[in-house]
């Protein structure tokens, strides 16, 4: 826990006892846990935010490329896979007649 041992926490506790007092030390124990938990849940609550945003921006971007590559798809003529068929008939037909 926070790389403090376990003689560490008792000295801590001691002082604090010392300091504040055995009549207010469960009150200010309290307190801070419950503001411990607070900051957990703001920090888990902004760490969902993030990722929410992060995978919302990963969706955007993935939809853009797909439309750029349907876009770039219907662009290209549809001839195209039709003509090396094409050329190879041309080719036949002119070894034929013998034109080439």
């Amino acid at each position: 826990m926070f790389g403090i041992g376990t003689t560490e926490l008792m000295i801590i506790l001691l002082v604090a006892l010392i300091v504040i007092g055995p009549k207010k030390l469960p009150e200010i124990a309290k307190t801070l846990g419950k503001a411990m938990g607070e900051f957990r849940r703001m920090s888990n609550d902004v760490k969902r935010t993030i990722e929410h945003e992060v995978a919302q921006e990963e969706k955007k971007q993935t939809t853009a490329q797909a439309a750029k590559i349907e876009a770039k798809a219907d662009k290209e003529p549809e001839t195209s896979a039709e003509s090396p068929a094409a050329s190879t008939v041309e080719k036949q037909e002119e070894t034929k007649d013998g034109s080439k």
